[in-house]
Parts: structure tokens; C-alpha cells; sequence
């Protein structure tokens, strides 16, 4: 009788591992060494620790939190791995789902965006995409995606466009009713329709998103 011919056997993916919080590596890590197709070159704490690594190691994906306490975040250090030969791919995962940090890490070349209350299941199938460069979004962030090709947000009008770039200064509100000549009642209104177009609700969130879009002058 012939024998039944086996498939081959899938190559485990190379996966780097960058989160600031140790418990949260910790449990990263033990349920990454259980799936058997899947293989941990490295774990990092910080951006700065993450490319050092990924520049030894050669990881086919990265698992990058945003947040990374001190030094580079999460997204600028998706921008240097994806600009450094080889590339690897990067896949988010975070608890951070607001439309400015998808964006913001999505322009920066990562290859899917995961939250952290993702299943267990969905993040090894997320995984494996990444690793062949298709994209992976949670349902929630790919709603947002779709959310935002179907309903582009307005253009800043000229007044908000100035209270933007005074805010990128880091002025106060009051030093910025003074500059422009108005009250402070009405940049803190102008500051509410500016959070709503950009999908921020702080004002470093606005100065970033500013950034990314180039917004600024």
C-alpha cells in the first residue's frame, strides 16, 4: 500500500517581539513558543532596542506595541525598520485603536494593526499574513479604515489651519486667543472641530497627526 504523501512542512516565521511592559512580553512570549509555526528570535523593551535586534536577527515580522515609554515610539520605529534592508514586516499590536494611530502606523509601513483583546487564534492568523505582506486588521480598526474611505473628513478651514501651527509651538490657549486676536472661548472651540477632523482628542495627538499629513507649514 502506498503511503499517503505528507505536506511539507510550513518554515516556522522569524518574529521579534518589541513591547516597553515585561509582563506583557512575558505573556507574549509563552503563548508565541506554543504555536508551532512560529519562532522568537528576540524580544525587545524600547524602539531603540527593537532595531539594534532586528539588524542582528533578521525577523520576518516584528510584533510592535505603539507606546514605548522613553525614547523612539512605536511608530517612528516601524518607519526605520521598513526603511532598513532587509525589511521586515511589522505587525501592530496594541491597546490603541483611534484613527490617528492607525493612520500614523499604517503610513509608517506596518503591515496589519492588531488590539490586544484579539484572541489568541486571530493573532498567529495575523501573523502568517503579515509575514507574506497581506494586511491584517482587527474588525474594529478595519471599520475605522473603511469608516474613513467612505466618509473623508473635512479640510482645516485657514482659521484652524493657524491655530494648528500655533498649538505645534506648544502655546497655551490663552497665548494663542492673543496671538490670533480672538477669545479663548473660540480656540477652544476651533480646537474641538480641529480633534474631530484629524480623530485625535488631545492636543499632542493633533500635533502628530499634523505632522504626518503634513499639515503644518
Amino acid at each position: 500500500m502506498t503511503p499517503t504523501p505528507q505536506p511539507p512542512a510550513r518554515t516556522p516565521v522569524r518574529i521579534l517581539v518589541c513591547d516597553d511592559h515585561a509582563v506583557v512580553r512575558a505573556g507574549l512570549l509563552a503563548l508565541l513558543h506554543s504555536a508551532p509555526d512560529i519562532e522568537v528570535v528576540g524580544e525587545a523593551g524600547s524602539g531603540e532596542e527593537a532595531l539594534a535586534l532586528a539588524r542582528k536577527t533578521a525577523p520576518d515580522v516584528v510584533l510592535m506595541d505603539l507606546q514605548l515609554g522613553e525614547g523612539i515610539d512605536g511608530v517612528e520605529t516601524t518607519r526605520r525598520l521598513r526603511a532598513e534592508p532587509p525589511a521586515p514586516h511589522v505587525l501592530v499590536l496594541t491597546t490603541y485603536d483611534t484613527d490617528a494611530d492607525v493612520t500614523r502606523a499604517i503610513e509608517a509601513g506596518a503591515t496589519g494593526y492588531l488590539l490586544k483583546a484579539e484572541r489568541a487564534e486571530d493573532l498567529f492568523t495575523a501573523i502568517q499574513a503579515a509575514a507574506q505582506g497581506r494586511p491584517a486588521l482587527s474588525p474594529p480598526v478595519a471599520d475605522r479604515v473603511m469608516s474613513r474611505l467612505r466618509n473623508p473628513r473635512p479640510a482645516l478651514t485657514p482659521r484652524e489651519q493657524d491655530i494648528l501651527a500655533h498649538l505645534s509651538r506648544g502655546l497655551p490657549n490663552h497665548a494663542i486667543a492673543r496671538a490670533l486676536y480672538i477669545s479663548e472661548a473660540t480656540v477652544k472651540t476651533h480646537l474641538r472641530r480641529i480633534y474631530d477632523k484629524l480623530g485625535v482628542d488631545t492636543r499632542a495627538g493633533a500635533v502628530a497627526v499634523a505632522k504626518e499629513q503634513r499639515l503644518l507649514s
